[in-house]
């Protein structure tokens, strides 16, 4: 009889932290180390305002994405969105830098991590570029400083994990600044010819830093742009950032970039 309480209590207490879990609860109020869920995943969500679901009023795409990825797995997992409206990449560095931040606890934890940096990067060039007058001379110092501080990030991401397999898929962008009915509203066809060109070539950037690590470089652009879609569809009335059916869509996209065997391997340093 002692034996079975024991495992009814048990049982108990994991229904309550994976429920918890589940609820959004950081890693303050659930000690992970503690759960005995096997397989569970933790997800980090590192990035700016599209990380962070602003305007869409939805959950955000990282929460999507672990709900889909616990019904296709069958298994717990864990997300902590720390999208940060406004952030560069200077920022998300530095962030990560800072000892016993969210953002170093949580990476250190997780064996997911979707990165969306690099548009706030251009922000002081928004009216250069989307009036048309900016060439590529004007975004160049920005342009080398995201290079080195994507790289700087991803090193980052592997030493807070202590070089354990970690998952890390890298998302580019749409657009870079605001697009559909909303750019064409406000911005020239020069300016939304530039700011097109902008977003192609930072989402270059962000593919060859995921080349050059072990990380996924998922391409956002080409579904937001294709023919057949109609951009404002999927934009928030901003025109800046997805609404709930962008949100869904980068969720799906993601799933479809996660490799079928991921390693649930935790650091508890």
């Amino acid at each position: 009889m002692i034996k079975i309480l024991r495992r009814l209590t048990t049982g108990l207490i994991l229904i309550v932290i994976i429920s918890a879990l589940n609820a959004g609860d950081t890693v303050s109020e659930v000690d992970l180390a503690q759960l005995q869920a096997p397989g569970l995943v933790n997800v980090v969500a590192l990035g700016d305002s599209v990380t962070s679901g602003t305007n869409c009023n939805c959950s955000g795409f990282p929460q999507m994405y672990a709900d889909a990825l616990q019904a296709k797995r069958g298994k717990p997992v864990h997300v902590d969105n720390l999208g940060v409206g406004g952030l560069d990449s200077t920022g998300l560095l530095q962030s990560l830098n800072q000892d016993d931040s969210t953002a170093e606890v949580a990476t250190a934890r997780a064996s997911v991590v979707l990165l969306t940096i690099g548009a706030n990067d251009f922000g002081d060039h928004h009216d250069d570029v989307t009036s048309g007058q900016c060439t590529s001379d004007c975004v160049a110092d920005e342009f080398e400083q995201l290079t080195v501080n994507l790289g700087k990030i991803l090193n980052r991401i592997h030493v807070l994990r202590d070089h354990l397999p970690t998952t890390i898929l890298m998302t580019g962008y749409w657009n870079v600044f605001k697009d559909g009915a909303v750019a064409q509203q406000q911005y020239p066809a020069s300016g939304r010819v530039a700011s097109d060109q902008l977003t192609v070539r930072t989402n270059s950037a962000i593919a060859a830093a995921a080349h050059a690590d072990d990380a996924t470089y998922v391409d956002i652009y080409s579904p937001f742009e294709d023919d057949a879609t109609n951009i404002t569809a999927l934009l928030a009335p901003d025109g800046d950032h997805p609404n709930a059916a962008g949100h869904a869509l980068i969720a799906q996209i993601l799933l479809n970039a996660t490799p079928s065997h991921l390693k649930t391997t935790v650091h508890k340093g």
